[in-house]
């Protein structure tokens, strides 16, 4: 009978958390009046009429939201199928976590801006719980292959109310900004992974034998990077209106392209001339988490180009140097999240800092108060308007800082983040290594079978510790793929089973 339920543990932990879903939405969840059959398109007559006529912002959003949606479940997951029998899951998974986090945070969230004790549901509400799932799609990232499905459900339950907390404290009560989530969501959901695998690394490990990628995984691999590629000026303009919008598109556009160039550059000078898969896997994309912070800021186009090179840069140097080191003194980092979310993401942080102490009226306007709230004056009747051609602005009531005050936020913003990433994650792993939770035993890491029924050609071996192939974070090329492009079968098949 215990064995019986120890096989369905997952299941039953699953459809308990689906219930009390059910149950908190039932009770606190509201359609937003958008999307409400009373308020919204229930008139009759040239009442009616008009209401059709107006702009739901449902119609506005939706493609953006799409975007951002297709990178959680695609871009994501696809990413992260490099792992040549781990593919399953990596996909699999990642849907499972995603499907778990977008009611989880929306509740969470929703939770922190109650109004006559309900939250309400809109468009908006939900690109807000795809961002919530990108943090812990990252974090899973730094644990990809060492963690059971059992345990991806209890790094989501813990990690969100850290993250919305986070966010919340530094959105609402520092005032910081942040777009495109750089520091709220790259760097506490990198940090928050590594923390946790640093805390549930035993020693050895970091080295095994199916950590390891073959040619048609790195290109099953490849279309998650083109998808997250393509729609990432929607996850940095998303929640911005107005030109504000516009500005983060082309900003993130711009340096976007400027990184991928760089990434190769660099990966070529790095390798004595040829191209290193992993480099441009992530590094190519690491030009849209470092403008996040100040992709709806006037940074100039120069400005975008400069920080998605410095982006290619720095996230190669990352993948090519630094993730061996942090290796070997057992960080874990199965694909490179630092290199691509953590690292840019402090680049964005740090860049926020320089271009919130530039901000200045002459070069913004009354745009500065919308980008910088806290930076609009103090006022007795609590708001003022001013008139732009297209008819009168109404700006809040703000706090009168200065360009440099805010730049000081802006840091104390990113320091917080990173210090309640790293203590979240840590806290968590201990409490990931709890029996319950159904650790995975080493010689399993990096394979579907133990969790997946597969097909006949599955080939997937347990771990023996006798070599180590190349891994994803530490950019090595490994023994197999070595030998699969010098074209020795023979010696291929040996390296593939690490005999």
């Amino acid at each position: 009978m215990a064995d019986t339920l120890a096989h369905k543990k997952f299941g039953i932990v699953a459809l308990l958390l689906e219930a009390v879903f059910i149950v908190l939405f039932g009770v606190f969840g509201k359609y937003h009046d958008e999307a409400d059959a009373a308020v919204w398109g229930n008139a009759t007559g040239q009442l009616k009429k008009s209401e059709i006529n107006a702009v739901n912002s449902i119609v506005q959003n939706y493609p953006m939201f799409q975007d951002v949606h297709g990178m959680m479940f695609i871009g994501f997951g696809f990413l992260m199928t490099f792992l040549k029998w781990y593919g399953f899951s990596s996909v699999g998974l990642n849907m499972m976590i995603a499907a778990l986090v977008i009611q989880w945070s929306m509740i969470i969230n929703g939770f922190f801006h109650l109004k006559h004790g309900k939250f309400y549901i809109e468009v908006q509400s939900m690109l807000s719980a795809d961002f919530a799932c990108a943090t812990v799609l990252i974090s899973f990232g730094a644990l990809l292959g060492r963690i059971s499905a059992l345990q991806c459900l209890a790094l989501a339950m813990i990690e969100i109310p850290i993250f919305v907390a986070n966010e919340y404290v530094g959105l609402n009560k520092f005032r910081a900004v942040d777009m495109g989530g750089s520091m709220f969501v790259h760097i506490f959901g990198a940090y928050f992974g590594i923390a946790a695998s640093r805390t549930m690394a035993k020693k050895g490990d970091g080295d095994n034998c199916n950590d390891g990628s073959r040619y048609h995984n790195d290109l099953f691999a490849m279309i998650g990077t083109i998808f997250l590629w393509l729609y990432w000026p929607s996850f940095n303009a998303g929640l911005a209106v107005g030109d504000d919008k516009h500005r983060a598109v082309i900003n993130t556009y711009l340096s976007l392209a400027a990184c991928t160039l760089m990434a190769f550059a660099v990966s070529s000078l790095f390798e004595k001339g040829k191209l290193e898969m992993v480099h441009i896997q992530n590094a190519t994309l690491a030009g849209g988490v470092a403008v996040g912070t100040v992709s709806d800021m006037m940074i100039k186009p120069y400005g975008a180009v400069i920080i998605g090179s410095l982006a290619g840069v720095l996230s190669v140097f990352g993948y090519a140097f630094l993730a061996k080191r942090l290796r070997a003194n057992n960080f874990l980092d199965t694909c490179g999240v630092n290199n691509l979310h953590g690292m840019p993401g402090i680049l964005a942080a740090l860049f926020g800092i320089l271009y919130s102490g530039l901000a200045s009226f002459d070069e913004y306007g009354y745009g500065l108060y919308q980008i910088f709230p806290a930076r609009a004056p103090k006022m007795a009747n609590g708001s003022f308007t001013f008139t732009l051609k297209d008819g009168e602005q109404a700006i809040a009531d703000g706090e009168g800082r200065t360009a440099g005050m805010q730049a000081a936020y802006q840091a104390a913003a990113a320091s917080m983040t990173l210090l309640c990433a790293i203590m979240g994650g840590l806290l968590t792993g201990f409490v990931l290594r709890l029996p319950f939770l159904d650790n995975v035993p080493t010689a399993d890491f990096f394979l579907d079978n133990p969790v997946w029924n597969v097909p006949e050609d599955y080939d997937g071996k347990q771990h023996r510790p006798k070599r180590r192939e190349g891994s994803r974070a530490s950019g090595d090329a490994g023994a197999a793929s070595a030998l699969i492009a010098a074209g020795d079968g023979k010696q291929r098949d040996e390296a593939e089973e690490g005999v």
